[in-house]
């Protein structure tokens, strides 16, 4: 029996748990309650987010509402909310829409970011944290909303900024990370961080952790920071230039290679590795100053020549300590600074920089410091660093020094040809041999080809972007010669030997890149240069080895071929009937030695070819595989191709009678038929529309005759109608003017009418005003008589009363002293009446004293007696009501018995109905029926309505 009692309870499930701890959360009054509740809760949060965030996420928040100064309370919802975000992977309800529900859950109420924005003025440190972590994990899952929210929170993102400001490492690192995720994209967000001072923030938070030699992420994160606010963003730049901030980042950039430290110290690779990624990001933010064509482009970097930003990246750019990709960086930097400036390009070669072909003498078995290595002029440091350093690690440096000498002269004609005539003049004395462009093309070395091909790939690229689109440094080029005519030597121009060397190099299977950057330059050089052109056609060999070379059967590059046939049909579009080999006879070896077919499909490969096609997108850098990179062509070249390749491809199919006319230095060369056909149609047309012409003159002049008669008509009316009104006019002023005399005569007999009537007024008011006048003064005069009338009777009376006043006086005085006489003799009495009575009150005041603390102990007992009586009287009322409720219960029950008895009775009245059947029939079939049954029957209904009744 007592099996029951010993049994476990049954446990609850989980769901019935959170549902319990859920409801114990929203209607729970004490705050105890709640919080044992959000523990609860928040035991489960990880394992089961979905039922927790389903049952109990509404109340959370509004906990952070109502709780909000209770920092315990606060920690624990703010956990629980965070783990809700970021679940166990191996939870059976973990997913990722959960944190989207949840962020939808924040963000559709503005009120729920803004009780987070709250947190962050708190100086609790846990209230703070998680306040950050979340809206983070809030803007991870719902960006667009979240930055609306914050956005339009009062003092949102000011509060968000001023966070930076915290001490505690932890906190001030969540709100940097909150601010990175929050600026990316949204200029209106970014305004507003930019205006809330957060600049100046950002460079002390990077000063205290060490600047970017020793910081470690966080000033990484700093500079993706400021990144975020400036990229691409003017108003914020000129802020960020006109609240002095560009000194900064000249004194950044100037601690990378002023370590400040005597000797080379050992750092880890972990540490070495941040510090790199630090400058990268800082040379990075410099660069999205430097936008081309962006406004405020040029201010920017005069700015940073101004402070010194230029010089101090050239300096990391040659420091020999830095590792070789910050150097490249340090150097496109430098490029974006003076592109498209002039002021800057034709001063930056006055700048001087470590040689990076030389080094310091040892000291002390030390390697020297850069202040120990010689300078040079950073043109001749740039093409030391591009043609004369050959290993393969420093491709990109070499590749971004050469972005730097070709931002050096951009879109700048004078510092082009200066650039070139120093080359030439150079290559003419022979002393620059290892740094000079042309005799790096001209005098080629054998060895460096095959150990350094991209040495003439740069002084191919090089020289191509000084004589591109640019006559007059294309005939300066074209004057160099090899050769000594004095010395029986053959003179060789420098299109022959550049070309001689391309197809020397095609016959010796030389690495492609030469040859691309030799087809490159050659190209450039003969597109729209008929003097070039005819140059070139001056060896006739030249066309058979390159027409050989595109219907190759096996190329060894589709790059080489189809640039071979770029550059024979370049040569074919712009020869003329008078170049070395005329233009049909070029054009009948090039289609018998090559083909149309061969031709176009040529350049169909190479304009499908993977480097020329994703040029854009393919990565111009080295890869880590050590091999030479893939980087064939010229970011110039390849828009250059692009644009011209249809022309090309049509140029084979061109008729050999039609010559390209093309303009250099003002001058045209060559003859155009389409140019001819053009002005005939034109003279044609303007024949055509003489004829036209003439024929609406004529139209016009008989039109002109008509509308001339009809202007007679119409003068002839005008006039005559004129005429009548004139009359008219006339008549009417006559009658205007009797008019006003009328008037005027009327209006002077009113105004005599008037000046009558107004001095007839004034006789009258003088006469009326003599009359009150009069009045007055015998008016005045029986006043003055009444007056004296009444002085003199009120003296009378004056003196009467004052007599009978100092008589009234004197019998005062007398009563006065007589009262006074009798106060004192009753004063006297009065005393020792009052003594007596003093002494009998002292006597019945004691006496009442003791009665009325003998009453004061009486009623203290009398209240404990009715306290008690009152619980009496209270215990009495509960036994009373019990006692009802016991009555009720019992009458209930009565009336529950009754209702039974009444059917039981019914139910015997019933039985007793078929009893008698029965007998009756039992008698109809004879039977007989005794009357001691029918009283034991009687007797035991009896009974059992007794029972029931009991």
């Amino acid at each position: 029996m007592f099996s029951n009692i010993t049994s476990a309870p049954a446990k609850q499930s989980v769901s019935e748990t959170i549902t319990v701890l859920s409801g114990r959360l929203s209607s729970a009054t004490l705050l105890e309650d709640r919080r044992a509740a959000i523990l609860g809760l928040r035991s489960f949060a990880k394992e089961y987010p979905a039922s927790v965030a389903s049952g109990a996420l509404r109340s959370l928040i509004g906990s952070l509402s109502k709780d909000g100064e209770d920092v315990d309370t606060v920690k624990v919802v703010l956990e629980t909310l965070l783990m809700l975000f970021s679940p166990n992977q191996d939870s059976p309800e973990a997913s990722e829409e959960i944190a989207l529900w949840l962020a939808d859950e924040f963000t559709q109420r503005q009120e729920n970011i803004t009780l987070l924005l709250d947190f962050l003025e708190t100086n609790d440190f846990y209230s703070r944290l998680y306040s950050l972590q979340l809206l983070l994990a809030i803007l991870s899952a719902r960006t667009e909303r979240t930055e609306i929210c914050v956005f339009t929170a009062p003092l949102g993102i000011s509060r968000l900024v001023a966070v930076l400001d915290d001490r505690r490492e932890a906190v001030r690192n969540e709100a940097l990370t909150l601010l990175t995720y929050l600026t990316p994209s949204s200029p209106d967000i970014q305004k507003l961080v930019a205006f809330s001072n957060v600049f100046g923030r950002v460079f002390d938070i990077i000063a205290a952790e060490g600047s970017l030699s020793e910081g470690d992420r966080v000033v990484e994160d700093c500079l993706i920071l400021l990144a975020n606010l400036l990229r691409l963003n003017a108003s914020n730049q000129s802020l960020f230039r006109e609240e002095g901030y560009i000194p900064q980042l000249a004194k950044l950039l100037e601690s990378t290679y002023h370590t400040g430290k005597g000797g080379e110290e050992e750092v880890a690779n972990w540490a070495q590795e941040q510090r790199n990624r630090n400058i990268y990001a800082l040379l990075a933010v410099i660069r999205l100053f430097l936008v081309p064509g962006a406004v405020g482009t040029s201010q920017n970097q005069a700015a940073f020549w101004q402070h010194g930003v230029l010089y101090h990246a050239l300096q990391l750019a040659f420091s020999h300590d830095a590792e070789l990709s910050i150097r490249a960086e340090a150097l496109t930097t430098c490029a974006d600074i003076i592109r498209g400036n002039s002021k800057l390009q034709e001063s930056f070669a006055q700048l001087q920089v470590p040689s990076v072909l030389e080094t310091a003498p040892p000291t002390n078995g030390q390697t020297g410091k850069p202040n120990g290595i010689p300078a040079v002029y950073v043109i001749d440091g740039l093409l030391d660093l591009t043609l004369s350093v050959v290993a393969t690690q420093a491709f990109d440096l070499r590749l971004a020094a050469c972005q730097c000498i070709k931002a050096y002269f951009f879109n700048h004609p004078d510092v082009r040809l200066h650039f070139l005539r120093r080359a030439i003049e150079g290559h003419a004395s022979g002393v620059d041999e290892t740094a000079n462009v042309l005799t790096t093309l001209l005098r080629p070395s054998n060895d460096s080809k095959s150990t350094d091909p991209y040495r003439n790939w740069f002084a191919a690229v090089i020289t191509f972007h000084l004589i591109f689109e640019n006559a007059e440094a294309k005939a300066l080029a074209m004057s160099v010669t090899e050769g000594d005519a004095e010395s029986g030597e053959e003179v060789v121009t420098s299109i022959q030997t550049i070309t001689a060397h391309l197809i020397s190099g095609l016959a010796r299977t030389e690495d492609d890149r030469v040859s691309v950057g030799y087809l490159m330059l050659l190209i450039g050089w003969l597109f729209e240069d008929l003097d070039g052109v005819n140059d070139f056609l001056g060896e006739g060999s030249n066309i058979q080895a390159l027409a050989q070379e595109v219907v190759r059967p096996n190329p060894s590059s589709v790059i080489v071929q189809g640039l071979c046939a770029m550059i024979l049909g370049v040569v074919y579009e712009f020869s003329t009937k008078d170049s070395p080999i005329p233009r049909s006879t070029l054009h009948s070896v090039l289609t018998s030695r090559m083909g149309r077919e061969k031709y176009i499909d040529a350049l169909n490969k190479l304009r499908s070819h993977p480097f020329m096609r994703n040029f854009e997108v393919l990565p111009q850098k080295l890869e880590s595989t050590g091999n030479l990179p893939d980087v064939y062509f010229d970011a110039t070249f390849v828009d250059f191709f692009k644009d011209n390749y249809s022309r090309m491809v049509r140029a084979i199919d061109r008729d050999p009678g039609m010559e390209i006319p093309v303009i250099t230095n003002g001058i045209q060369k060559g003859i155009s038929r389409e140019m001819v056909d053009s002005l005939r149609a034109q003279v044609d047309e303007k024949e055509r529309a003489l004829q036209a012409t003439l024929v609406d003159i004529s139209s016009l002049n008989g039109k002109l005759g008509q509308e001339q008669a009809d202007h007679r008509r119409t003068k002839e009316e005008y006039a005559a109608e004129l005429a009548r009104i004139k009359s008219v006019n006339e008549a009417i002023q006559r009658h205007h003017d009797e008019e006003i005399k009328k008037i005027e005569a009327g209006q002077r007999s009113k105004e005599d009418a008037y000046q009558k009537q107004i001095e007839n007024i004034r006789r009258e008011a003088a006469k009326a005003a003599e009359a009150i006048h009069a009045d007055y003064r015998e008016k005045q005069a029986e006043l003055q008589r009444q007056l004296d009338y009444v002085r003199k009777t009120a003296e009378a009376d004056a003196a009467r009363i004052q007599r009978r006043s100092e008589a009234d006086i004197a019998d005062l005085r007398a009563t006065i002293s007589r009262l006074e006489v009798d106060i004192m003799k009753a004063n006297k009495a009065k005393a020792e009446e009052l003594h007596a009575a003093q002494e009998e009150f002292a006597a019945k005041l004691s006496a009442e004293q003791s009665k009325t603390k003998a009453a004061e102990e009486r009623y203290s007992n009398l209240e404990k007696r009715f306290s008690a009586l009152e619980k009496q009287l209270s215990q009495k009322d509960d036994e009373l009501k019990e006692s009802r409720s016991q009555l009720e219960e019992k009458e209930e029950q009565k009336s529950a018995t009754q209702t039974e008895l009444d059917d039981l009775l019914m139910v015997f009245g019933d039985l007793e109905e078929k009893v008698e059947k029965y007998k009756k029939r039992l008698v109809d079939l004879g039977e007989t029926v005794s009357d001691d049954e029918e009283e034991n029957e009687d007797d035991d209904d009896e009974d059992a309505a007794d029972d029931d009744v009991d």
